[in-house]
């Protein structure tokens, strides 16, 4: 905050104190806003959207509409989004990852899952309700509520999925409203200030990290739309990371993800590329073979003309039929595909099911990135134990050090996320990161939970570790150490090959569950190289693929007690085969990330011998994969701190208890005796 800031602070709180309003001195620091006051507190994170509504309102009127769905995606259905692409954030100032806006002429509410209402409470004016839920049954029944009888919901299709647009309609079927695509996104028209497009050009990725070149992959889903029964003739891909994967190329549109914007239309003789044309080199286009005519050879063509070209590749014959994968085609490129025979779907397009399995080169580089990558955290975790003591470190700082550390290691492209850096109560939310305004200082007495990741040109990492610098308290250790548990369980678990994670999610959660406890979170998700930190289809939800020989997820347990303390322990580990006494199409996981977890906070008498002996095994191997690349890169400290973290961990209790002999030593030491007297 600024002198005069403060300044006005410092006047604004005596004035309260002056007139005896001790309410108002309690909420005067509070970082949330409290709306039943007259009038409302706004802590300085909250956005003023008035003047925005009220412009948004004022299109909405001309364009008869009575609600305008707003929600938190781009035209490729992504997770993490530019920008220029955060309408919703633009709206009502909350930029949490997940949410849907919607606005009437009188109303505007927001809708979240419970890893953000407190960040929306922090963010949003008192314009904003906020809908503590995420189901689109909620949101269809709010808008029953607040629509007026046959009044019309505009949406733009772009930003909605198949399942979202058919939930809606389903929701809103028998109610007399009606949903209305609209042509131009009206929030575009109010954002006088939107982001421009990155004018930086695309990149191939170097020779040395890759097995299969673009025209091996290219044929390789040309042979598996071939081998399809329904016999589709083109493949249209929408995610962004679909298109990358298949030209090996990658941009920077998406912050922290090296993506760009595209889509690709694959047929067995042709092959379109939509994107913006003018940042393609000359380079590239060799790369590319865009000056020829031929099955491998690329058309280039501008990533607005898609839904155009789209609507004439359908119309251009009666055999047509274009395969979709419907968890990331947007409603607007469906909607074109018609009549329903030319269209084929799946819930993944084969590009994102082949991309999940790792090939050995990929496999090995993205273990290598592991490596580099925990020297950083370790270089984190070290320092973190020298100088929190002191007291002069904070959240932020300790975000800066540790990607500040992974930027000097080979190959480093950023952070692969915002990282999350909290202490305290902080931590108690899952996906918090540190700003000016919520920034803490790291305390001994506190816990710390640190998750973050780098991009690197041959993988992308992410871990997550929970320490405490003082003396945790019984509740603490136990609560950790169950989380251990649930993390060692579902690593150590052997499974028939074609599993599907949801079927094993609940070994995370078990020892939790034992103790009442749990997590409103994921178990885990897919990891990629040089892709989005979180790649789907892989992980442990419902919507999940079976698990094969070479997919990489991380596995995530954690347990979170509000205001007070979080814990969260994440590995990535890569799915290898399990031998087994009688069956041979056994799986089980290999864990890549390689930082000990904080032994102060593990009770070692909560944990089973199996999961003692795995927890051991895996410092071995820590040790055996990290000493001889911190010897490399003459990090000795880091190495005693590593070798002192991995000391093998013994059940003080099992070690205390007397043994008796077995049955069998007594029977003979009683037969040495007889003979002895005989």
């Amino acid at each position: 905050m600024c002198f005069w800031g403060k300044m006005f602070s410092t006047v604004a709180l005596v004035l309260l104190i002056l007139a005896g309003n001790v309410s108002s001195i309690a909420l005067f620091e509070a970082t949330e806003r409290n709306c039943s006051l007259s009038p409302p507190y706004l802590p300085n994170t909250a956005v003023n959207s008035s003047f925005r509504l009220q412009e948004l309102r004022e299109r909405m009127h001309f364009s008869n509409i009575s609600a305008y769905i707003i929600p938190g995606t781009d035209a490729h259905l992504s997770e993490y989004i530019a920008p220029r692409d955060a309408r919703m954030a633009f709206m009502t100032g909350f930029t949490g990852s997940a949410g849907t806006a919607v606005v009437t002429l009188s109303k505007a509410a927001l809708w979240t899952d419970s890893r953000y209402w407190v960040q929306a409470e922090r963010q949003m004016d008192c314009n904003w309700e906020l809908q503590k839920d995420v189901s689109i049954n909620s949101i269809a029944y709010w808008l029953i509520s607040e629509v007026p009888n046959g009044g019309k919901i505009g949406f733009d299709p772009f930003l909605f999925s198949l399942k979202t647009q058919e939930d809606y309609r389903m929701s809103l079927e028998s109610s007399n409203r009606s949903l209305e695509s609209m042509p131009s996104n009206l929030v575009d028209q109010v954002w006088k200030e939107r982001p421009p497009i990155s004018p930086d050009s695309l990149i191939r990725l170097p020779d040395r990290i890759i097995q299969r070149s673009w025209q091996m992959k290219v044929e390789q889903i040309r042979n598996q739309m071939k081998e399809n029964p329904y016999k589709p003739t083109a493949l249209l891909l929408s995610a962004l990371d679909e298109t990358a994967w298949l030209f090996n190329m990658r941009g920077n549109d998406i912050p922290y993800n090296p993506f760009f914007y595209s889509y690709t239309l694959l047929t067995m003789d042709e092959i379109w590329l939509f994107l913006h044309t003018e940042r393609v080199t000359e380079e590239m286009r060799v790369y590319l073979n865009t000056s020829c005519g031929g099955h491998l050879c690329v058309r280039l063509k501008n990533y607005d003309a898609v839904l155009d070209h789209l609507k004439e590749y359908v119309s251009s014959g009666t055999g047509v039929k274009v395969w979709i994968g419907t968890e990331y085609t947007n409603y607007a490129l469906f909607e074109v595909i018609k009549p329903e025979d030319k269209l084929m779907s799946s819930s993944y397009s084969p590009v994102l099911t082949t991309k999940a399995v790792k090939d050995d080169t990929e496999q090995r580089i993205l273990r290598d990135a592991h490596v580099r990558d925990a020297v950083a955290v370790m270089q984190l975790l070290m320092w973190l134990e020298k100088v929190v003591p002191a007291g002069k470190q904070t959240e932020l700082t300790a975000s800066v050090y540790v990607n500040d550390c992974r930027s000097k290691q080979k190959d480093n492209k950023g952070p692969s996320f915002e990282t999350i850096s909290a202490s305290g109560p902080n931590a108690a939310l899952a996906h918090y990161s540190p700003t000016g305004e919520s920034n803490r200082k790291l305390k001994v007495d506190e816990m710390y939970l640190v998750d973050s990741g780098g991009q690197y040109l041959d993988g992308t990492t992410d871990i997550t570790r929970t320490v405490h610098w003082g003396t945790p308290t019984a509740m603490q250790k136990e609560a950790y150490t169950r989380v251990l548990m649930g993390n060692i369980e579902i690593s150590r678990t052997v499974f028939p090959s074609g599993t599907r994670g949801v079927n094993m999610e609940m070994l995370g959660r078990r020892a939790l569950w034992e103790v009442g406890l749990n997590y409103g979170h994921g178990t885990g998700h897919g990891v990629g190289n040089y892709f989005g930190v979180h790649e789907w289809p892989v992980g442990f939800q419902g919507n999940n693929i079976p698990f094969r020989e070479g997919m990489f997820t991380s596995i995530e347990p954690g347990y979170y007690k509000d205001n007070d303390f979080g814990i969260r322990i994440e590995d990535i580990a890569v799915v290898v085969p399990a031998h087994t006494k009688y069956g041979h199409n056994y799986l089980t996981f290999d864990t890549v990330s390689l930082v000990p977890y904080d032994r102060k906070l593990i009770d070692v008498s909560l944990l089973s011998p199996v999961q003692l002996h795995w927890l051991n095994n895996y410092y071995v191997t820590i040790r055996r994969l990290m000493a001889p690349e911190l010897d490399r890169q003459g990090l000795h400290e880091v190495k005693s701190w590593m070798l002192r973290h991995t000391e093998p961990l013994v059940d003080s209790k099992s070690s205390s208890t007397i043994r008796f002999p077995s049955p069998t030593l007594v029977t003979l030491a009683l037969a040495v005796l007889c003979l002895f007297y005989a």
